[in-house]
């Protein structure tokens, strides 16, 4: 039986997202038996990109709709997916995705007044990264933010901001500018005035703009003695949020 059998909602993306994975299985077990490549510009490399492509859609409905952790299928869709995805990775990937999409859409229907609100930064961005601490740190600040905790949000959004820009700074080679004389790396607000005056970095005008701008919203919340966040103090840092980190994760070449 089909994944659409399976799901009381055969339209909904969550039942889309399994028949996606599905198909790429079987796609991979074909192109197996015929002995052809599935990176190869041939008939199931083809098929495989297009799930891809399907699979990227169907997930961005899904996250909007559900609420709670998505990273976790996010990493999935990673796994199943991709060309190079040996045979048993695949075969569990898929087996976890099933269950992850189910379990995640059944909370999602559980919870339908609140559906949506995780959606603080994409988690298939950070997915994309391959790094499972950053992964980790993302489903964190998007669960802090689907739970209404704005300040654990805002403070784990510091956190990922400083950790990618570590990130960028060391795969530029210039890791040395970051470091005190005891050899650690600088605190963020250290950080920040560093990446805005980086010339090999040539941050955007927005990315610019919004650093300074999380670095507050961060600060405030971790160390603010009597600062509460509002719920407009998240949606205004949203999207600098997004402007900034996927700009930072291009120059650490993790996208």
């Amino acid at each position: 039986m089909t994944a659409r059998g399976r799901s009381n909602d055969p339209h909904s993306p969550a039942s889309l997202l399994e028949e996606l994975a599905k198909q790429a299985l079987d796609t991979a077990k074909t192109a197996r038996r015929h002995r052809r490549s599935l990176s190869g510009d041939n008939f199931y490399g083809n098929k495989l990109a297009n799930l891809r492509l399907d699979a990227a859609s169907a997930f961005g409905e899904f996250s909007e709709q559900s609420t709670g952790d998505t990273t976790a299928v996010a990493e999935l869709i990673e796994t199943v997916f991709p060309s190079s995805t040996p045979k048993d990775d695949l075969l569990r990937a898929f087996r976890e995705l099933s269950f992850s999409v189910r379990k995640t859409w059944r909370k999602a229907s559980a919870s339908s007044a609140t559906a949506g609100t995780d959606s603080f930064f994409p988690a298939t961005i950070l997915a994309q990264a391959r790094r499972g601490y950053i992964s980790a740190i993302g489903r964190q600040m998007n669960g802090c933010c689907a739970s209404g905790w704005r300040d654990a949000c805002a403070v784990m959004m510091r956190r990922l901001l400083e950790i990618v820009l570590i990130e960028a700074f060391e795969h530029k080679g210039v890791a040395n500018k970051i470091k005190d004389p005891n050899d650690n790396y600088v605190q963020l607000s250290q950080l920040v005035g560093f990446a805005l005056a980086e010339p090999s970095f040539a941050l955007s005008r927005n990315a610019k703009q919004a650093l300074p701008k999380l670095r507050d919203a961060g600060h405030l919340s971790a160390h603010g003695r009597h600062f509460l966040a509002a719920p407009e103090d998240i949606d205004r840092v949203q999207k600098d949020c997004r402007v900034v980190l996927e700009e930072l994760l291009h120059l650490a070449e993790l996208l």
